[in-house]
């Protein structure tokens, strides 16, 4: 009987690593293909740009040929922690510059209204937009609530807005940014700022979970979205540290929905960007440093425990890699296809990741059948053992260009953690993936999209006078 059962796991063993080691070739190589393009172009611009050109910073970048009013959407639900730090740092660092905040609330959060009244009394650049509807509702129909009220002022004061700049409750903010956005959107309808994630605080779980985080952005940010890019496929928004083209974004919007936004979405930013993108508009990533060698970014607090961050992984999950697929379908050309498939590969390379880690626990169960004599003598095939040699490859390619990317952001000792961290990230990954499945299977039989938030935190901080 022990002996049927071991032949049957070591048959199902084949099939399953067969699959995973497939799964895990096709992935290798796409990411391959993408760290060779950014190598390529890199070395490209140094020889071509940058031997002739000093790189652009902050402090020489001329001013707007038509400057303009900066509106910032803030979307607000049980902020009281953070909501109030933060607008107190953004004021501060940003000064008297063309601006006008606007913090989406609700009348059923009484606390994150407390927090943030005291700010906008006698102050001109915070206008509050509280909700007609009790929360939570969705993230989107938030910022639409905030685009009506945005009108209402462009109304009152003749002015209109140039641009819309996206930023969440718990953003630590650069000093920067507006002028920034102010040039670049005379040239582009949207404009993307890198995220850098805070190191977390805390013990060692809470501090891996939180600066996994910390890898997957640096590289992100430092490598792939300047290959999309320059690839000329749409520009994802992340949400924060984003700013649109007020006329560009006007074209979006839809009568049903009140604003540009759609509140079917868990993922509205990330949208935006690709309709805009679909509509004509052009986008950019763009990295700058200050004139202190800064680097001109949004900074925050990521989720620190294993539940907020698979909640938030969810959510995303949900909205790029399911729904967004059933949303956005497959516009634009081969490079477009493409981006789009790596977008929405996050839950296929999570369940192919599961299937890796199950041929590993699977092994070790027929190994030790083996020590008692129950070997299935079922062994892979040369083409297995090969695909197995070329996906150790990919992993250790992949594990030190993370660690490069994470070293030149945070130092390289951090760098060095993010190798064992990514273990942390997968695990992350799959409770992710069967999370959002059911998430996305709830919203297939009509239960109705809501604001699933994380708990988020606000750095201390000592705010210039």
């Amino acid at each position: 009987m022990a002996e049927i059962f071991f032949a049957s796991l070591a048959k199902a063993h084949h099939e399953i690593l067969l699959f995973a080691v497939v799964g895990l070739a096709i992935g290798g190589i796409d990411d391959f293909i993408i760290d060779v393009l950014f190598l390529c172009r890199h070395l490209w611009r140094r020889l071509t740009v940058y031997s002739r050109h000093q790189r652009m910073t902050t402090v020489t970048l001329p001013a707007s040929v038509r400057p303009g009013r900066i509106a910032i959407f803030i979307p607000a639900w049980r902020e009281a922690d953070v909501i109030g730090p933060m607008l107190r740092n953004a004021l501060a660092h940003w000064g008297h510059q063309d601006y006008r905040i606007f913090v989406g609330l609700y009348p059923n959060d009484q606390a994150t209204l407390d927090a943030v009244a005291p700010l906008a009394a006698g102050e001109e650049r915070l206008i509050l937009c509280i909700n007609e509807r009790n929360g939570p509702t969705t993230k989107a129909d938030c910022l639409n609530v905030v685009w009506r009220t945005m009108l209402r002022e462009e109304a009152r004061t003749g002015v209109d807005f140039k641009a819309i700049v996206m930023h969440d409750a718990e953003d630590v903010v650069h000093r920067d940014e507006i002028h920034l956005f102010d040039v670049m959107t005379d040239r582009f309808q949207l404009v993307q700022l890198p995220v850098l994630p805070l190191p977390g605080q805390g013990g060692w779980w809470n501090k891996a979970i939180a600066n996994h985080y910390c890898d997957e952005f640096a590289e992100s940010h430092g490598k792939y979205l300047t290959v999309r890019e320059a690839m000329g496929a749409s520009m994802p928004s992340a949400g924060v540290a984003c700013a649109f083209e007020r006329k560009m974004l006007e074209r979006l919007v839809n009568p049903a929905h009140g604003g540009p936004f759609d509140p079917g979405s868990l993922t509205e930013d990330y949208e935006v960007g690709l309709r805009i993108a679909t509509m004509g508009g052009r986008g950019v990533f763009v990295r700058m440093r200050d004139s202190d060698g800064q680097l001109v970014a949004t900074k925050e607090y990521f989720p620190d425990s294993l539940k907020g961050a698979v909640k938030q992984k969810a959510r995303w999950m949900v909205g790029i890699s399911l729904a967004g697929w059933d949303r956005l379908g497959w516009q634009g050309g081969p490079m477009e296809w493409w981006m789009r498939m790596r977008d929405r590969r996050a839950a296929l390379s999570a369940f192919v990741l599961f299937t890796a880690y199950l041929t590993l626990l699977l092994s070790a169960v027929l190994q030790i059948g083996g020590l008692f004599g129950l070997d299935s003598h079922l062994r892979p095939s040369r083409a297995v053992e090969t695909l197995l040699w070329i996906n150790f490859a990919f992993m250790t390619w992949r594990m030190a260009t993370r660690a490069i990317f994470a070293g030149m952001s945070y130092g390289w000792a951090f760098g060095l953690g993010a190798i064992p961290r990514t273990i942390i990230a997968n695990i992350i990954a799959m409770m992710a993936a069967r999370r959002a499945m059911f998430l996305y299977l709830q919203s297939l039989t009509g239960k109705p999209l809501a604001w699933d938030k994380t708990q988020h935190r606000f750095p201390d901080l000592e705010v210039p006078a």
